[in-house]
């Protein structure tokens, strides 16, 4: 450990983040993209740090590998597609799921997996993983800033590793002694103090330098999956599959309170995690739920009045990909929870759809916002504005109120 890059005490995860960025780039280890700072730090001598993930015994026993989309692990991206196993990449900033699976064209070159295994090739050669992938994940590889002996772990503050691994264990895509490996420069791995965890922080269990593998034996708990009192809406609204798997743990009788349904946990321990802008600039939360007000009873009906049929304000929402097996009264409590309740439902189950109206354009932009990656049954729903906007389809529609969540006898 580098005399220069111990915290003093009292240090924050923040000071430890800007020692080891500034290291890097006066030291002349920094690499490509620079400057580091802001970033999992790519670092002269990763490709090496890489390779050696090769001899681990739970690299080789793993068929499924998840590793983060970070420049300094393009190697061990390159090393699970050279062994054949299956590659999984989070999405950018989950915003359009949680994972990519890396797929190889056939017969692909050495050149073509490490194309594969570099930014532009997770773009090029992936498909989405959905909600219900059954992934299951034997070895999960992050990139950090900073790691200790011990296993602690400090990212670069914005959270998402520590959220895909609460996403994966609330997906059952890992268990407990699913092994964390992760990829630093000697430099990276500092003393850091224990009181500076919490415990949404991931640890990792291996840690590959260019000259050291380290077996940190830590035995502080991972995530036990999301904590739902540090999840702002804010969040919610960036990430939609957590609006998905919020709504599922719900329906399994779970705790889901957000962070701001918690007077007294609102504006306390407020986590930086990704890249939260204080609540306090955003007073209408349900913006950020792209909902109508929250609390409020909401106007429902079954059928539209004259006077809103008839004055060209109606935009109506479709929604495709319903499984068969999903009941109208099981959209209707998806519907309210998101707080995307429109003034009519037009069902067409047989044809595995439904379209929406809502009052206007905006309320109908609102509820797509809201409902977007929302996944009932196995299936992602596909939810997008109408394309035309008068004609509600010819075939038999089934007008039903939006009351009560209760099954209406016969109904699906």
């Amino acid at each position: 450990l580098r005399p220069e890059l111990c915290p003093p005490s009292g240090a924050s995860k923040g000071d430890v983040r800007e020692k080891v960025w500034d290291y890097l780039e006066a030291s002349g280890l920094a690499d490509f993209p620079r400057p580091v700072h802001r970033r999992i730090p790519n670092f002269k001598g990763s490709p090496q740090a890489c390779c050696s993930i090769k001899e681990l015994d739970v690299f080789n026993r793993a068929s499924e590998i998840k590793v983060d989309p970070d420049k300094p692990l393009e190697g061990v991206r390159l090393a699970a597609l050279q062994a054949r196993k299956t590659l999984l990449v989070p999405t950018p900033r989950l915003r359009s799921g949680l994972f990519n699976k890396i797929v190889p064209p056939s017969g692909a070159t050495k050149e073509i997996l490490r194309i594969c295994a570099t930014s532009q090739g997770i773009k090029e050669y992936s498909v989405p993983v959905g909600l219900d992938g059954k992934a299951r994940v034997d070895l999960v590889v992050v990139g950090s800033v900073a790691v200790s002996e011990k296993g602690w772990r400090i990212g670069k503050g914005e959270g998402y590793a520590d959220m895909e691994y609460a996403m994966m264990v609330s997906m059952g895509a890992v268990k407990e002694d699913t092994p964390v490996v992760t990829i630093v420069h000697d430099c990276q791995v500092v003393d850091i103090a224990e009181e500076l965890l919490d415990d949404h922080d991931l640890t990792v269990d291996y840690i590959l330098t260019p000259t050291r593998t380290i077996k940190t034996n830590c035995k502080r708990p991972k995530p036990q999956g999301i904590i739902w009192h540090k999840v702002s809406y804010e969040m919610l609204a960036k990430i939609p599959i957590l609006k998905s798997l919020r709504y599922k743990e719900k329906q399994t009788g779970k705790d889901v309170t957000l962070q701001d349904e918690h007077p007294d946990l609102a504006n306390a321990n407020k986590p930086a995690a990704l890249n939260a802008k204080a609540m306090a600039g955003n007073t209408r939360p349900q913006a950020a739920m792209g909902s109508t007000q929250i609390g409020q009873q909401y106007v429902e009906s079954d059928s539209l009045s004259p006077r809103l049929e008839g004055s060209g304000m109606i935009t109506t929402v479709y929604v495709g990909n319903i499984p068969p097996n999903i009941r109208v009264s099981e959209l209707k409590c998806a519907l309210r929870e998101f707080h995307a309740t429109p003034l009519k439902v037009n069902w067409q189950g047989a044809q595995h759809r439904a379209f929406l109206d809502y009052k206007d354009k905006a309320a109908a932009e609102s509820a797509v916002s809201s409902l977007k990656g929302l996944s009932l049954g196995g299936n992602t729903l596909r939810v997008e504005l109408a394309k035309n906007q008068r004609n509600k389809g010819q075939a038999w529609i089934k007008n039903l109120p939006l009351g009560s969540c209760a099954q209406p006898h016969g109904a699906r």
